[in-house]
């Protein structure tokens, strides 16, 4: 008999992956009640209750689904009185089978992620993906076997509540700030994604980047060996780069030109993708020939329409700056790039050398829309400020060059940002100031729900205004 017969169990939270783990616990025989705030469908399948404090009165366990935060009185309520509080990870983790292959990071994990299992998936491994890609992981438990790799992309959120969820091969590709909305500091950030590596056991591989230092630090907070991988330096020890060429040890894997993927950050995520396949025992010429046919993913840097010589980009899933600063590295300049949504309390300050560099113009959505002007504003305030240090500092110069008006200097201009309010608008907005050869991106820097349902609904909506031009 299940450990949950009889047992009643609270789900916090209604949507994907809370519905997934209610279903997972009633087929195991648990009294199972939804709490939610949010009015349910009418073929809501679960009792409901509210996420008052007093709501989880009676039941000595609670599931959190992701998107809910650890901080309600309804679990600090639950907590005092000693409840176990778990995610539909941990859930998942005492039945799930085979290889578990877990990806982590701010950004690329989703492309790590697919890409792992379409390179597994072309060496014949039975292999299944879920997770935050869009799978909810107890979806996955009645299909795992001994023999099946499942392949997790996972976030903070799910990380949060890990108690004993283990990966065989652990990846982190970096940790820059995202949801300090959510975790507050990064500080706190850092230990949530760490607990990927922290459960692992002394036989499973962290793959870690040596590049990056919060990624790097790690190595310290695991039993699992560390296994690297480097754009700046070859190594012995893991996956690296040198001349263009990837090297998996001191063997040569393919040369970077291969990757059909657009920005040097997927070179970062083919090469973790690869150690990956590589600590799994698959032939190098296997994976290689997967990374030459792995067609991307939807919503990453997606090209999706050439009209009048411009060419328009989706990147939605840049739902923060470090992956907003990724995408416009990707492109050679003539930007004219999309930014907003809802502001997960970051800065945004980092993106104006780039911007100033490689954008025709800057144009302005949703609810982060006025943070995002002023910091740009500030930051690009103090770029010209010092353009202007650095001329006067020349001594004379020719015909006025250097001196400055209306607070700027000849040859440096200011960041030309325009607030278009809806996607529709800035969409409409760059078809008309666009000339041929420039690139229209939406990379927002943002999370979407200030407007849309998820970032996905964005994208979708932004290739549906795009094909309507």
């Amino acid at each position: 008999m299940s450990s949950y017969a009889n047992r009643r169990v609270l789900i916090v939270g209604g949507g994907k992956s809370g519905l997934a783990a209610a279903r997972y616990l009633r087929e195991r025989g648990a009294d199972v009640v939804v709490s939610d705030n949010r009015p349910q469908p009418a073929q809501m399948e679960f009792p409901q209750t509210g996420q008052s404090e007093t709501d989880s009165d009676g039941f000595d366990l609670l599931i959190q689904s992701p998107g809910v935060p650890l901080e309600l009185p309804i679990f600090e309520r639950a907590r005092a009185r000693g409840a176990r509080i778990i995610g539909e990870l941990e859930l998942a983790a005492e039945e799930l089978r085979g290889r578990i292959i877990g990806v982590t990071g701010a950004n690329g994990k989703t492309t790590t992620t697919a890409l792992i299992g379409h390179i597994f998936q072309h060496a014949g491994r039975p292999t299944l993906i879920g997770g935050n890609i869009g799978v909810p992981v107890t979806d996955l438990v009645a299909q795992s076997t001994p023999e099946t790799t499942v392949v997790l992309e996972l976030s903070s959120f799910q990380l949060e509540t890990v108690e004993t969820f283990k990966a065989q091969i652990a990846i982190v590709l970096n940790i820059t700030p995202d949801h300090l909305d959510r975790h507050h500091t990064m500080a706190r950030y850092i230990d949530v994604k760490a607990r990927l590596v922290e459960t692992q056991s002394s036989d499973g591989y962290a793959i870690l980047n040596a590049a990056e230092p919060n990624a790097r630090r790690l190595a310290g907070r695991t039993r699992a060996k560390a296994v690297w991988f480097n754009l700046e330096a070859p190594g012995a020890n893991g996956v690296a780069s040198a001349g263009g060429e990837i090297l998996l040890g001191d063997a040569p894997l393919m040369r970077e030109s291969e990757i059909p993927l657009r920005g040097r950050h997927n070179v970062e995520n083919v090469m973790a993708a690869a150690a990956a396949a590589w600590i799994a025992g698959i032939d190098s010429k296997i994976i290689a020939e997967a990374v030459r046919s792995f067609p991307g993913v939807e919503h990453r840097i997606e090209f999706v329409r050439e009209l009048d010589g411009v060419r328009y980009y989706n990147d939605s899933k840049a739902t923060n700056v470090d992956a907003a600063e990724k995408a416009i590295d990707a492109f050679p300049g003539g930007l004219w790039i999309i930014l907003g949504g809802k502001d997960k309390n970051s800065d945004y300050r980092s993106l104006v050398p780039r911007l100033a560099s490689k954008a025709k113009g800057v144009l302005l959505i949703g609810a982060a829309a006025p943070v995002i002007r002023q910091h740009l504003t500030e930051a690009d305030a103090s770029r010209r400020k010092y353009a202007v240090a650095e001329l006067t500092d020349c001594g004379p110069l020719p015909d006025g060059r250097g001196s400055v008006a209306g607070g700027s200097v000849a040859g440096t201009p200011s960041l030309p940002m325009t607030d278009c309010d809806t996607l529709d608008e800035a969409i409409r907005t760059a078809h008309r100031l666009a000339a041929p050869g420039d690139i229209v991106l939406l990379s927002p820097a943002c999370a979407s729900f200030d407007q849309y349902q998820s970032y996905e609904h964005r994208g979708r909506c932004f290739k549906e205004l795009v094909g309507s031009l």
